[in-house]
């Protein structure tokens, strides 16, 4: 799990991070002393659990909770206090630990979060089949892998785009990716996700697929020479 430690205390951080080292599971990818530094790296760098303190000055944890509320990250709660713990869990965090973790409390919070994002990724999950089951609105809806031509991030939600039209779900292009296979499909913008065998031309840093154009960052680049072993 991709995590994300947020703390305003340094020795907290250390301490977390010291911790998470020892759990294969979980992969550290970043840190932040504040609240508003961690909502703005989550909107360019989505992130699998969220170790987050609640007393923080300016923004709390529970109000970046609420603010990143659409998002598919994981929350444990790490706080001095417990009167927090019957809000905290109306916000549907994964878990609440009281400081100083335990350790074992600590693998307890990490084994329920490791629960909880594979039975989210089973509600999106693809198999290597021919389909994937998406909801559009109201409806649960049977999408073939062979009519997507590309992802979009859009806001609060993705549009898979075929040849005919879109579908608009309410999810992130982070879900998407980790959910669709990626021996056919690849990221090639921080918005927008690609099937590889749609893909018609490349030229002035845009894909065409079936028509319709889709920018290349140039930290994907290099992937996508490569995937599509281009000569």
């Amino acid at each position: 799990m991709k995590t994300l430690i947020v703390d305003d205390n340094a020795i907290a951080r250390a301490t977390m991070k010291q911790l998470a080292s020892q759990v294969k599971e979980i992969q550290v990818v970043g840190e932040c002393s504040n609240a508003m530094d961690a909502y703005n790296l989550l909107q360019e760098k989505p992130v699998d659990l969220i170790l987050l303190d609640i007393e923080m000055p300016g923004m709390s944890g529970i109000e970046l909770t609420q603010a990143i509320r659409n998002s598919q990250s994981l929350i444990i709660f790490t706080t001095s206090k417990k009167e927090y713990a019957a809000e905290a869990f109306e916000l549907n965090v994964a878990d609440y630990i009281v400081k100083p973790v335990n350790p074992a409390r600590f693998l307890q919070a990490i084994s329920k979060a490791g629960e909880l994002l594979q039975s989210k990724k089973e509600q999106f999950k693809s198999n290597e089949e021919e389909f994937v089951f998406i909801r559009d609105s109201a409806i649960v809806r049977r999408l073939k892998l062979d009519d997507i031509l590309f992802a979009e991030a859009m806001g609060d939600y993705v549009k898979i785009h075929t040849a005919q039209k879109f579908y608009a779900i309410h999810t992130t292009l982070k879900s998407v990716e980790d959910r669709l296979p990626s021996s056919r499909f690849l990221r090639v913008h921080r918005s927008y996700l690609v099937a590889l065998h749609k893909i018609d031309t490349i030229q002035d840093g845009l894909l065409i697929v079936q028509g319709k154009t889709v920018p290349v960052a140039d930290t994907y680049r290099a992937e996508l020479n490569r995937r599509l072993n281009i000569l």
